[in-house]
Order: C-alpha cells, then sequence, then structure tokens
C-alpha cells in the first residue's frame, strides 16, 4: 500500500524519467561538464533534478531536500527532509551504457521512510516504505534465498573519485572473486542495491559514497528482508559513505572480508 509520500516521489521519479529518455535519443548533443576528476554533470542531471525539486516543492513546500546537484534546499532543520539523485550513473548514461536510476528517498528524523529507485532504461520501478516491504513494478520482492558465498553474484564500485583506498579494496577484490560466483560493477550504487533487493545480486559492498547514492536502495535491501550497514556492522553508512548489504547469510561473510581488510573504518 503507498502512501501520499510515496506517490508523489514515483510522480517525480517519472517527471525526471521523461527529460532523461528524451536526452538519451540525442546524446551525441549532449553538454556534458566535468566536475572533478572522473566525476561528471550534464545538462540532463540537471534538468532532471529540477523537476523532482518543483515536484516535492508542489506538494511539501515544509519539507528539506537534499539533491546531488543543488545541494540544500527548503527547511533544513525540518523532520522531514528528502535525498535525491537525479542521475545515478552519469557516466554509463553519457556513454550510453544503460545502466543509470533515479534515487529518491525520505527520511523523518533520521530514519528513512520512503523510497523509490525508477531505471528508466527498463521502465522498473522499485519502491519502498518503511515496514511495509519493498517492490518491483508493483511486485513484492525478497532478497535472494542463497546461502552459500560460492554460489553468490556480489555487485560493487570502484573507488573512483578517490584512489587512496584502491589497494584495501582490491584486497577485498581478491578475496571475494575467489570465494563467489563472481562480481559485477555495472556502476550505478542505487540501482546495485536495488538488484540486491530483488535478488539479482546476492550481495554489494562500497566506499566513498554520498548519502543520495544510498538511501533509496538500502531501504529496499532491508524491505526486502536484507541487512545493510557501515563498516563497523552499524548503520551510520550515509554519514560515513561506506556501505555492505546482502541476504542475511551471505551479508556477514562479505563484511567479514571487507573489514579484514579495512577494519572497522577505512582511514582518513
Amino acid at each position: 500500500m503507498t502512501t501520499p509520500a510515496l506517490n508523489i516521489a514515483i510522480k517525480a521519479a517519472r517527471r525526471a524519467a521523461n527529460i532523461i529518455n528524451q536526452a538519451a535519443l540525442r546524446l551525441d548533443r549532449l553538454l556534458v561538464e566535468q566536475k572533478t576528476a572522473r566525476d561528471f554533470v550534464t545538462e540532463t542531471d540537471r534538468a532532471a533534478e529540477a523537476a523532482i525539486v518543483e515536484t516535492l516543492r508542489e506538494a511539501f513546500p515544509e519539507h528539506g531536500i537534499v539533491a546531488e546537484e543543488s545541494g540544500h534546499t527548503g527547511d533544513a532543520d525540518s523532520p522531514m527532509q528528502w535525498i535525491i539523485d537525479p542521475l545515478d550513473g552519469t557516466t554509463n548514461f553519457i556513454h550510453g551504457f544503460p545502466q543509470y536510476a533515479i534515487s529518491i528517498a525520505l527520511r523523518k528524523n533520521g530514519v528513512l521512510e520512503e523510497a523509490v529507485v525508477f531505471d528508466p532504461a527498463r521502465n522498473e520501478l522499485f519502491t519502498a516504505r518503511r515496514g511495509g516491504g519493498a517492490t518491483l513494478n508493483d511486485r513484492r520482492i525478497r532478497v535472494s534465498t542463497r546461502t552459500r558465498m560460492e554460489e553468490a553474484l556480489i555487485g560493487t564500485g570502484f573507488p573512483f573519485k578517490d584512489m587512496q583506498h584502491i589497494d584495501p579494496y582490491l584486497a577485498i577484490f581478491k578475496d571475494l572473486a575467489g570465494a563467489t560466483a563472481g562480481l559485477r560493477r555495472p556502476g550505478a550504487a542505487s540501482l546495485d542495491l536495488a538488484w540486491v533487493a530483488c535478488g539479482r545480486l546476492d550481495g554489494f559492498w562500497e566506499f566513498g559514497l554520498q548519502p543520495w547514492d544510498m538511501a533509496a536502495g538500502a531501504l529496499l535491501v532491508q524491505e526486502a528482508g536484507g541487512l545493510v550497514s557501515d563498516l563497523a556492522g552499524e548503520g551510520n553508512y550515509l554519514q560515513t559513505g561506506n556501505i555492505v548489504a546482502g541476504t542475511p547469510k551471505i551479508f556477514v561473510p562479505v563484511l567479514n572480508v571487507v573489514r579484514r581488510h579495512c577494519g572497522a573504518h577505512l582511514p582518513a
């Protein structure tokens, strides 16, 4: 059962998807800027974000908003805060690689309440609300039932913006590559987490993310029966930017491998 907030988030995601899908037909004319090394933004990111923000503010003018491109808007002290990534996987989008998503989450008093991850290339809409389960195109989803690491498919994301942690990352990658059925790096964390929620991946880890990369996907995993934590096994992944997620049986061994090489925290 949806809520008014979730319905508005879905409406906002679909408005952004229309912008993204139109832009995908004319990538040769796309205006691209480089924010930092290996980090890009396009006119499509900004237009999609503007559509989402406008939709949310029309419905909930008293809410705060944290968005990737525009930062904080609205009431920063409001207990209701939207967390938005209008186009997670911009580098994929620029190259016509169809692995990107719109991510929208609502946090109330610091607790994630609602989540939407929309894959416009596949027309797949993932939603979740706290205590209400998770869905894919209105059908209930659950994490996979795999229990053995040698059968598990694990997702990850390279720390491409900041290479200072590449050595422990590669050590983790090597250990998990030898212990699992395989590793995948599609390039959009929100969608990777959504795929854990629906059983396409059995686990996921990544470092150096922003809250808008993780918020909606993390709630999807939790409401689909999975586990999510930071490197310490606690719930501070939105603050630390480091996340491990997975099915109840796969989560623990993945976290153990990550902690073997990083400890409870990555060095500053």
